[in-house]
């Protein structure tokens, strides 16, 4: 059975692979077709698509944005037009928004005596940073003993270095994937802590803006937990989707298209796709 990835990361955003080394790795371990899905980026695509063409693997234009709801959501748009206009508005003031949060946060290490600079920051890390960034420095300075144990102390929500962010509402963000041509997909659902009523009310809402689909097979969901999503797909009618949400050495437990170790998403997943691109 052909396997696929429909959650990729790279450098682009929070990931530290390159759009080739991704494909590369991709290749190596018998996958049939990945999806770069960086967050609120298409940039990270077209490094990755050429090198999918030379390769012969099949490359998913795609992007992971996040959202607003009564908590934070993620929404993955599949198929999306990289080139269209109507993304470039959005995501400029996105990245915007991100790089101030970036500068805060650098301000707030320099001021206690850390050696640290938004400027040194996108030299040390490239131009896509984020609070994985962050993390990693406090590793390398010995303050932190890992990148989760520098998110847990010091950028996580609440703690010292944390600044946050203006999040884009969830009814925005599936409109702007349906305005690039995409096709929206609720991303890795049990994320969100709802008992069944609420993920029921949570697809209902996105629905109405146009959501086509639910990430069923996610690192670390189990069989129970995939079935209990498939059926919720078949039941709303909704495609199924799957990834694992590499992030390269920024996530080292997940690896590309296995998870953990026992994620397998099938090739049927991308067939139901393509069905809602020729609808």
């Amino acid at each position: 059975m052909k396997s696929i990835d429909l959650h990729v990361h790279t450098r682009a955003s929070d990931g530290t692979c390159s759009g080739s080394d991704v494909v590369q790795l991709a290749k190596e371990q018998g996958l049939s077709a990945i999806a770069i899905t960086d967050h609120d980026t298409v940039s990270g695509y077209f490094e990755a698509a050429a090198e999918g063409e030379r390769l012969g693997l099949e490359v998913v234009p795609g992007i992971e944005i996040s959202t607003k709801y009564d908590r934070a959501v993620h929404v993955l748009g599949y198929y999306i037009d990289p080139k269209s206009p109507s993304l470039d508005p959005v995501l400029n003031w996105i990245v915007h928004d991100r790089d101030e949060r970036n500068r805060k946060m650098a301000e707030l290490m320099a001021a206690d005596g850390l050696p640290v600079s938004y400027e040194m920051m996108h030299e040390k890390y490239g131009e896509v940073i984020g609070r994985p960034h962050f993390a990693a420095l406090l590793v390398e300075l010995g303050l932190a003993e890992s990148v989760q144990d520098a998110f847990d102390r010091f950028v996580e929500k609440g703690q010292k270095y944390y600044q946050p962010r203006t999040i884009l509402p969830l009814d925005r963000a599936v409109q702007i994937i349906v305005d690039a041509g995409g096709i929206p997909v609720l991303a890795h659902p049990f994320q969100y802590r709802m008992d069944d009523a609420l993920l029921r009310e949570l697809i209902e809402y996105c629905m109405g803006f146009g959501l086509k689909g639910i990430e069923c097979r996610y690192t670390g969901y189990d069989g129970e937990m995939v079935a209990y999503l498939e059926a919720l797909a078949k039941e709303y009618s909704l495609i199924r989707t799957g990834g694992s949400d590499f992030h390269g050495t920024n996530k080292p437990h997940i690896a590309l298209g296995r998870g953990l170790g026992e994620l397998n998403v099938p090739y049927e997943y991308l067939s139901e796709l393509k069905t809602k691109i020729r609808l």
